[in-house]
């Protein structure tokens, strides 16, 4: 998706004040558009266009600060010294608010640099007028390498946005008297990686405002794109949820039930319509424009028809889910819904409400997370439930591999949570060494047991030499440091704990924080160090990681698509070992082979139907 670097769309209050602080003027414009713009004589301008017919202001784009703290929740501040005046930025798309900002650094940082009189002596020899004013021009590669050099030369330490007592410390500037504080992580910005045409083909959808469904088999970057659309839309009006905790933070979002307000949703409808009232529901519910769900193959159909109705109910309107537009991902061949004891739970796509709700369906078909071609094509036959003998022999095979090096043992994938429990908790009372308990630094800790569910590192961790560990963020890619990556603690130095990973790198570990947003708009975190037991991990909570060093046996695999999720995690065949290996642990849903297979055949037929314009957001 071609991206414009040089405007931003998003909400925007603009404060003048006089020498001493007072505020002399104040504007507010729900929605304007800012961009970059110059004159003939090359100076460059931030200009605020409001609404039809409101005035529009131009601010000498020189000797600023930015403020760019809570720029993940699309909120800024560019203070512009020489023009006294303050512009407070919110609701904006964060993609576009980072790209922006980086655009006016780089800008900054490449722009002719003139003393006053050399100024002055072109403007008195030109006979250019003062208007002539025209949009910059997007930043070139030439300007984007100046400007990381520049940054890099200013200063090796962190520019990220400093507090108002911070910038009167820091008094470096350049030649133009302007502050280059634009935050140095801006270029690190995780959205400027370049997505696939099947992706920019589903983000175009979306921008474009249709309620769409997309899957894709696991390792194709469904976490990845659902990323990217989250960082497109306004954050003010966008609710990114999850049908699992694991997976809501995995994408900085909240649990579906956390965001719905009806429980479990096995009270009847009036009665989800009377908790779905309660003031904070209510709040939500009507004032979200962008509801995306993730892990949707896990959302049982009675469940999804109540929500549906609720949205309806809640927001006063009849429209299929009161007006919202819905954004669904997952992949039902993967975990189906948890069924009760009295009633099987039925797929989302067999409710009511999906063939009114869901407009356009996409499927993501490159495989990221392996990529040995001969494995891949092992999953995709698994994943439909097809096992044929030479995928048979295939598998069995390696059981007889040795995965293991430099002291890390395999990780044990199993089918139920308190089997990998009892092992982890077993393995951890044979080492002989001594116990180091390291609680969880949690900013409320009263809600410590929602961040137990939540996210995925605990709130107390136990560890000893020897212990077998998985980390659980990514800290160095390049050295093999990410999540999912295993470990074994091989000593401690001041009470923190060394670990040598499968890479052969040592790490010594440092507290990493984990946040997540609650449905009422309160960030909690937690700091803990980023590890967690990895003996043995259960299939359901291995889903989204990529293992390098995994064995299982799935003789006690109880669920249509269990067997492909644990076999998917692996990286590789070189770093999988399956025990008693039998062709019925495998299988897929029959409902599920009927509605893809009635998916792929309208696939086709949808991308003949053109998406029309992109809406503006």
């Amino acid at each position: 998706m071609d991206q414009d670097n040089c405007s931003v769309t998003c909400s925007v209050t603009a404060e003048w004040t006089n020498s001493q602080g007072s505020i002399q003027k104040k504007t507010n414009h729900r929605l304007a558009t800012i961009r970059l713009i110059r004159n003939n004589f090359r100076e460059m301008f931030v200009e605020v266009r409001a609404d039809k017919g409101s005035l529009t202001t131009k601010l000498l784009l020189k000797s600023i600060s930015v403020f760019n703290k809570f720029i993940s929740d699309g909120k800024a501040t560019i203070k512009f010294k020489e023009e006294n005046c303050t512009l407070f930025l919110s609701n904006a798309p964060t993609a576009q608010l980072i790209s922006f900002l980086k655009t006016i650094y780089i800008k900054i940082t490449n722009q002719t640099e003139q003393t006053g009189k050399n100024l002055l002596k072109e403007r008195l020899l030109s006979n250019k007028s003062l208007g002539g004013l025209q949009e910059i021009s997007p930043a070139t590669s030439t300007e984007v390498n100046k400007a990381k050099e520049k940054a890099l030369q200013i200063s090796r330490a962190s520019i990220t946005t400093p507090s108002p007592g911070a910038v009167k410390k820091r008094k470096r500037t350049d030649e133009n008297g302007t502050k280059p504080v634009i935050a140095k992580k801006l270029y690190e910005n995780p959205t400027t990686t370049q997505i696939t045409e099947e992706q920019s083909k589903i983000l175009n959808a979306v921008l474009s405002g249709k309620n769409i469904f997309f899957t894709g088999s696991a390792g194709t970057g469904k976490s990845f794109l659902l990323k990217r659309i989250i960082a497109v839309l306004p954050p003010d009006v966008t609710v990114a949820t999850a049908s699992t905790g694991v997976a809501a933070c995995h994408i900085g979002g909240i649990t579906l039930h956390q965001f719905a307000g009806i429980g479990l949703g096995t009270a009847n409808l009036e009665r989800c319509f009377q908790m779905a009232s309660r003031n904070a529901s209510t709040s939500l519910w009507r004032k979200t424009k962008h509801l995306i769900i993730d892990e949707i193959s896990m959302v049982d159909a009675d469940y999804f028809d109540k929500l549906e109705a609720v949205a309806r109910h809640t927001r006063r309107n009849e429209r299929p889910f009161g007006g919202m537009q819905i954004i669904l991902c997952g992949d039902f061949f993967q975990l189906p819904p948890v069924s009760s004891r009295d009633k099987k739970a039925k797929f989302c796509f067999q409710s009511d409400a999906w063939e009114k709700c869901v407009h356009f369906n996409y499927e993501l078909r490159t495989v990221h997370r392996q990529k040995d071609p001969d494995f891949v094509n092992i999953l995709n036959n698994i994943r439909i439930g097809r096992v044929t003998d030479s995928i048979a022999e295939t598998l069995k095979a390696t059981a007889k591999q040795k995965i293991e090096n430099n002291g890390i043992l395999a990780t044990r994938l199993c089918s139920h949570v308190r089997e990998a429990e009892e092992i982890n908790e077993f393995q951890l009372n044979e080492l002989k060494s001594e116990s180091k308990v390291y609680v969880a630094q949690d900013s409320d800790p009263s809600m410590t047991s929602t961040m137990d569910n939540q996210l995925p590192v605990p709130g107390k961790l136990v560890l000893k030499v020897g212990a077998q560990v998985m980390l659980l963020k990514n800290i160095n890619v390049s050295n093999g440091l990410v999540n999912g990556a295993r470990g074994v603690i091989i000593k401690f130095e001041d009470n923190v704990p060394i670990v040598q990973f499968k890479s052969g790198f040592q790490y010594r570990a440092k507290l990493q924080k984990w946040s997540f947003k609650t449905n009422l708009g309160t960030i909690l975190h937690r700091k803990q160090f980023p590890f967690k037991l990895a003996w043995a991990f259960s299939i359901h909570k291995s889903q989204g990681l990529t293992l390098d060093c995994v064995e299982m046996c799935l003789a006690r695999v109880f669920d249509a698509g269990q067997s492909y999720v644990a076999l998917s995690r692996a990286q590789s065949l070189q770093s999988l070992r399956v025990l008693d290996f039998n062709t019925q642990q495998v299988w897929a849903h029959s409902d599920v082979l009927i509605f893809y297979k009635k998916f792929r055949r309208n696939l086709q037929e949808m991308e003949m139907i053109p998406l029309g314009k992109k809406k503006k957001i």
